[in-house]
C-alpha cells in the first residue's frame, strides 16, 4: 500500500533503530529481504506519521492494532472496515492495549476473552461468534508483529475459542415460492424477488447488476460487482467488489430472462414517463452500464426500501420471518433437490468450495432427507 511520508525526520530514525533488522537481511533468499524491508518501512512510515514515535522499544498494542485497521482498508468492504475498528475500539484497546507487545501472553489473550465471553459487571457477555470476531481480529493484529520480528510467536494462536452453534438455515417451502411467485407481482420489486430466488444472487448484487452484464443471447449473466452502501463522504452508494472477489457467469433459466426482458418493457415505459428527469442514459456507455432493477426515476433501489417491500410480501406467503437472504439459501436447497451437482450450486453462488457449500446446505430439505431414505428402504427391499 503506497504511503506518502509526512514526517521523514522520525521515519528514518525510527528505520534506523532495530538490530534485529540488520541480522534478518543476511538471511534468506533476495525476495525475503526485500519484502521484509518494505514491510519494515511501511510500518515505520505509519508510526511516524500517525504517532509521532521516536523509539521502536515504545511499540505497544494501541499502535499494532491502528496499522492493521489501515492495512486492512485496501480491498476491505465498509462494513468490513467498520467491523474492525469497532471491536479495536470497544474491546482490544481497552483490555490490552497498555500491554508492550513483548509482554502479552496466551495466559492473559485467554482470560481477555473470557471475560468477553462470561462478561465482567460492567459490560454484558458477547456470543461465542462476537468473542471470535474479537479474536480474528486481534491474531491477526498480532500475526503482523511477528512477521516484523517485535515477537517470536503469536500469542493469540493456542488461545481456547467457544463453540459457535450453526445457525439454521430456514428456506421457504415449495408451498411458499409458489405463493411468492403469484403474490409478488410483476413491479421492480416483485421482479428482483423471483430473480434473486431462481438465481441465489446476494442482494448486493443483483441491486448492482446492470444491463451490460445480461446476454439474452447466450443466457448468461456475469455477476461482476455488487452494490455497496457507505458513509457519504466515501461516496455514498457505489459499485464494489465482489464478496470474495471472484467474478462468476451463471446461466438461468429462461423463466429467469423473461423475467429480466419484461423488466426491460417496463424500464423503457417508466424512462419515457419520466422524460429527462431520468438518470443515466445519456449516450450509449450510460445505456449499456445501466441498473437492471431501479427506481421511477432510474436511481438504485434502497436496501431498506427492498426490505420494507420484502417483509409484506413474506408475511403474505406466511413466512413473516423470513429475510430477504433466506431467498439466496432457497435456490441453493432448490438446486441440489433438484439434482444439480454441487460443484455448479457453487460456481452459481459463488462460495470458495464445494465443502462449504455442502455444510451449509446438504442437510436442510426435507425433501433431500425423505429421497434419501425412499433410496434406503428401496436398498433394503432389494436385499430381501
Amino acid at each position: 500500500m503506497a504511503r506518502i511520508i509526512q514526517n521523514k525526520g522520525l521515519y528514518l530514525a525510527l528505520v534506523s533503530q532495530p538490530d534485529k533488522l540488520a541480522r534478518h537481511s543476511r538471511q534468506g533468499s533476495c525476495r525475503t529481504k526485500e519484502r521484509y524491508w518494505e514491510a519494515f518501512k511501511r510500518f515505520c512510515a505509519f508510526l511516524a506519521d500517525e504517532f509521532h514515535l521516536q523509539k521502536l522499544e515504545n511499540i505497544s498494542g494501541k499502535h499494532l492494532a491502528s496499522y492493521v485497521l489501515w492495512m486492512q482498508e485496501s480491498g476491505k468492504s465498509a462494513s468490513t472496515i467498520k467491523h474492525y475498528k469497532a471491536q479495536v475500539k470497544a474491546h482490544i484497546l481497552p483490555a490490552l492495549g497498555h500491554y508492550p507487545l513483548f509482554k502479552l501472553t496466551p495466559h492473559i489473550i485467554q482470560a481477555f476473552e473470557n471475560t468477553l465471553l462470561c462478561g465482567d459487571g460492567k459490560k454484558d457477555p458477547l456470543t461465542p461468534k462476537s468473542v471470535r470476531n474479537v479474536h480474528g481480529v486481534l491474531r491477526k493484529c498480532l500475526a503482523v508483529a511477528m512477521q516484523l520480528e517485535y515477537i517470536r510467536r503469536n500469542p493469540a494462536e493456542p488461545v481456547i475459542l467457544p463453540r459457535v452453534e450453526k445457525k439454521i438455515i430456514k428456506p421457504l417451502t415449495d408451498e411458499q415460492v409458489q405463493k411468492m411467485i403469484y403474490a409478488a407481482g410483476d413491479d421492480g420489486f416483485g421482479t428482483l424477488f423471483k430473480v434473486v430466488v431462481f438465481t441465489g444472487l446476494r442482494l448486493g448484487e443483483a441491486l448492482g447488476l446492470t444491463w451490460d452484464c445480461v446476454d439474452f443471447s447466450k443466457g448468461r449473466l456475469m455477476i461482476d460487482k455488487q452494490l455497496q452502501k457507505r458513509p457519504i463522504a466515501d461516496g455514498g452508494f457505489v459499485f464494489a467488489p465482489l464478496k470474495n472477489d471472484k467474478v462468476r457467469v451463471v446461466a438461468p433459466a429462461p423463466y429467469v430472462l423473461d423475467l429480466l426482458k419484461e423488466r426491460a418493457r417496463h424500464q423503457m415505459e417508466d424512462r419515457l414517463k419520466c422524460g429527462p428527469e431520468w438518470q443515466g442514459w445519456k449516450n450509449e456507455k450510460e445505456r449499456q452500464a445501466a441498473l437492471v432493477f431501479t427506481n421511477e426515476f432510474g436511481g438504485h433501489l434502497h436496501p431498506q426500501t427492498v426490505y420494507n417491500h420484502f417483509k409484506k410480501l413474506a408475511a403474505s406467503v406466511g413466512a413473516p420471518n423470513a429475510r430477504v437472504h433466506d431467498l439466496r439459501h432457497t435456490y441453493a436447497v432448490l438446486s441440489l433437490q433438484n439434482r444439480d451437482d454441487v460443484k455448479t450450486v457453487q460456481g452459481n453462488l459463488g462460495h470458495a468450495t464445494e465443502a462449504f457449500t455442502l455444510d451449509v446446505y446438504g442437510h436442510v430439505s426435507e425433501r433431500m432427507k425423505e429421497d434419501s431414505a425412499s433410496r434406503m428402504q428401496r436398498y433394503i427391499e432389494g436385499l430381501r
